[in-house]
């Protein structure tokens, strides 16, 4: 029998790097989710590196975000959004994209976000992972 999955977005997040960043996600047959909980000022020291995925709609909860479309490397978007409380974003499926976090007096910045097919970087279905892409590339 299939299992309910839940998490919080206060509690029982995984650092991924400390000062920095608290994640975590759930892993189903069609989506997942994750929650990406950015804390500033070690925030802004994170690398910035363009990932792509299946398409995203992003609900910001705390803080905003500027995502722009296209490969860092080469210079001027293609397209930015900007995100704020309460706003959702959608992002199409296989197009790079990256981004800065905007940070509430709390010096947050968090983000829900749902991806289907599943990122196949947040682990597999009752097996999910905390990660950051450009935290991984970064290490290898």
């Amino acid at each position: 029998m299939a299992k309910c999955q839940r998490f919080s977005f206060h509690d029982g997040l995984t650092v991924v790097a400390p000062g920095a960043l608290q994640t975590t996600s759930v892993v189903g047959e069609a989506l997942s989710v994750g929650v990406v909980k950015f804390t500033a000022p070690g925030a802004r020291e994170l690398p910035v590196k363009e990932h792509a995925h299946g398409e995203e709609a992003s609900l910001q909860i705390y803080g905003g975000c500027v995502i722009a479309q296209g490969i860092a490397a080469e210079g001027a978007p293609l397209h930015e959004v900007t995100t704020e409380p309460g706003t959702v974003m959608f992002v199409p499926a296989d197009h790079p994209h990256y981004g800065h976090n905007t940070y509430d007096a709390r010096g947050l910045s968090v983000r829900l976000n749902v991806v289907t097919p599943p990122r196949a970087d947040f682990g597999t279905k009752g097996h999910a992972r905390a990660t950051y892409h450009a935290l991984e590339e970064k290490e290898a």
